[in-house]
């Protein structure tokens, strides 16, 4: 085997379209910015790795400015020479000159995971202790808009596609509309789909404790992250009153956060996110918290292109407990992508990747046509 030393980084912008606008609680997108990091080695090989933070920083206060500024000054300078097979080693490489940045640091550690497949011949799940599932189903994400146009694209779905989950976003409006709006597309699929919603912390406990319930009896099958992330003891009180699933995002952006949440008993489910996590050692390394509690799995998004769904249906792949579907919708809200092949979606489902390393290259022209100059 090649010795796989990390000879150069470069990283680059992209803006990406989307199909129509996707609104959260706090902005509306009409596109979706990616670093793209492509990582060589001394033996001529090209890794490419991705960050992506659904709209800006006002998630995980990580942007794609402060991401590329990052990797090129701290993180990529500190890996020149190290093999990019020694995976864990690399990380703590990271963590002593950089705290915090995880997007950043899932970034190139994708990139190394896609040099380490392409060197052995195979898969990036075959890495990570071999595939669990061959297909992911995946729930769409509808945004915060108006009921009318959430019923109309979810029904399109529903009948064209296959999907028969669909999650909606609340926190823009208020709490009584927002209540009215998603219960009002929730009557309209009826029996037929599974229907989800995402606050994004946007209510305090108090707020929370009213309506919950409300959604819990107009038949949400599931809530995810109502309240603040620093207020897990919230959550768990939450979780105690509420019979529906409540589903932890941003209270969980680290594997010691797992251990909190699992001691507070703040959610039923883990929403795992490659780029808020750190990347895919330590998304699996989450997935083992939650799996020792009993707790199953949701194969979280931020909006990834091609590249960043990839990486995330290896791990989510290749870990038994993602057991509660997915939601690795990001290439197909995309206008165009940066790939030169699309990811294989059928049936509502995701096809993980079978060719070595990611199973996904950049399109050169694609990438000159929207990097950010």
């Amino acid at each position: 085997m090649p010795s796989l030393r990390i000879r150069s980084v470069e990283t680059v912008i992209v803006d990406l379209p989307t199909i129509r606008p996707h609104k959260f609680k706090s902005t509306t997108i009409d596109h979706q910015s990616y670093v793209l990091s492509r990582v060589r080695t001394e033996d001529g090989l090209e890794g490419i790795g991705e960050a992506s933070t659904p709209g800006g920083p006002w998630w995980g206060g990580e942007s794609v400015e402060a991401i590329k500024s990052v990797v090129d000054t701290y993180l990529a300078p500190t890996l020149l020479g190290h093999p990019a097979a020694r995976i864990e080693a690399a990380l703590e490489r990271m963590d002593t000159v950089a705290a915090g940045n995880r997007a950043a640091k899932a970034c190139l550690e994708m990139a190394l995971f896609d040099i380490w497949g392409q060197a052995l011949g195979v898969p990036v799940h075959d890495l990570l202790g071999g595939l669990y599932r061959e297909s992911i189903p995946v729930t769409w994400a509808l945004g915060a808009e108006e009921a009318d146009g959430v019923s109309a694209e979810a029904e399109d779905k529903l009948l064209s596609e296959g999907h028969v989950s669909f999650k909606l976003k609340m926190g823009a409006q208020d709490p009584r509309a927002d209540c009215d709006r998603v219960l009002a597309v929730a009557k309209a699929l009826g029996d037929r789909a599974s229907v989800r919603v995402d606050l994004n912390a946007a209510w305090d406990e108090m707020t929370a404790t009213r309506w919950l319930p409300e959604l819990e009896d107009g038949g949400i099958d599931l809530i995810e992250q109502p309240i603040p992330g620093w207020n897990i003891e919230g959550m768990g009180r939450l979780a105690d009153r509420l019979r529906t699933p409540l589903m932890v995002d941003e209270s969980l952006q680290s594997v010691h956060d797992a251990l909190r949440v699992c001691r507070h008993n703040a959610g039923d489910v883990f929403s795992l996110k490659v780029p808020k996590l750190g990347g895919l050692t330590r998304t699996r390394k989450t997935a083992a918290v939650a799996e020792a509690a009993g707790i199953p799995c949701h194969g979280g998004t931020s909006i990834e292109s091609s590249i960043g769904t990839a990486a995330a249906a290896h791990v989510y792949g290749a870990t038994a407990n993602v057991s509660f579907g997915s939601e690795l919708f990001g290439p197909k809200l995309l206008a165009d992508d940066v790939s030169t092949q699309p990811l294989t979606y059928s049936d509502g489902h995701l096809r993980v990747p079978r060719e070595p390393g990611l199973g996904v290259r950049v399109d050169e022209r694609k990438l000159s046509t929207y990097r950010r100059r």
